[in-house]
């Protein structure tokens, strides 16, 4: 399988980068709560490879990600890692290529669990300041659909439980939970329940934010590689995943792009 063509949001973003790289970064950002760090992501599924009748497996044959699919890789990136100035017209540029504003939302909101709350509180805050200099602009960016309501708190576990299994592909357990149950129970009824019940962003694009996430943080290869085979059960293409490792690459940093590419390597070798 060839390796992809230089992506086409690769292009886009470069010239606005170029463009808003001179922009000052007008928001100073405070800590808006001091919160339990949740960063543990299925340190244990890269140890439970996906049955090969997993749903939706090997279903999707496109080549390439589309540009709205493209953009929601840097701006997952450069949150996880914290760089608020190349995050800034990288949100422009989602915007301009089809993201909602709820949309960017979910996704910075969602990557808390894996890169903390100051990193997403920060992230937004940033966001908030380009969407209301939109508008001063007379840009009318789409606010996208919200999600419908949530499962009520006592129903959490159970739908994070089977959303987990779902993704997965089976049920996650090994004795890291069982030394740790709350943290079993975290991942279940909030990470899988309450972030992944939300249904104003399906599960490739939330993959496809996650996997870009662990792979521009250190120490995360593991989980790199779990997301990576999760990003198959939901249906995204072998030749899609060697385009997120292109754009990784051509958008965010070659520190990144290896770290996905060799899960990406690991997990079809497996």
């Amino acid at each position: 399988m060839t390796t992809p063509t230089l992506p086409t949001f690769a292009v886009a973003a470069r010239s606005h980068h170029r463009m808003h790289g001179r922009l000052i970064h007008r928001a100073t950002l405070r800590a808006a709560a001091a919160a339990l760090l949740f960063g543990m992501a299925l340190p244990l599924l890269a140890q439970h490879p996906a049955p090969a009748h997993t749903t939706d497996i090997h279903m999707n044959t496109q080549s390439a990600l589309s540009a709205r699919q493209q953009a929601i890789l840097p701006i997952a990136a450069f949150t996880a890692a914290g760089d608020l100035h190349r995050l800034e017209p990288a949100l422009r540029a989602a915007l301009d290529a089809g993201l909602t504003i709820n949309e960017i939302k979910e996704i910075l909101g969602q990557l808390y669990a894996y890169a903390g709350f100051p990193r997403a509180l920060n992230a937004l805050g940033t966001f908030m300041t380009v969407v209301e200099d939109r508008k001063a602009q007379g840009v009318h960016d789409a606010q996208g659909k919200a999600p419908t309501a949530l499962p009520a708190p006592d129903q959490m576990l159970a739908v994070g439980t089977a959303n987990q299994t779902r993704l997965s592909g089976q049920p996650v357990a090994g004795p890291l939970f069982a030394f740790s149950p709350q943290i079993d129970r975290y991942l279940k009824e909030h990470l899988f329940g309450a972030i992944f019940a939300r249904d104003n962003l399906d599960w490739g694009d939330r993959e496809l934010a996650t996997v870009a996430a662990l792979s521009a943080m250190t120490g995360t290869e593991s989980q790199v590689q779990a997301h990576m085979r999760i990003s198959r059960n939901v249906a995204l293409s072998e030749a899609q995943l060697e385009h997120v490792v292109a754009v990784l690459r051509d958008v965010v940093s070659a520190e990144a792009a290896d770290r996905a590419d060799q899960a990406r390597r690991h997990t079809l070798a497996n």
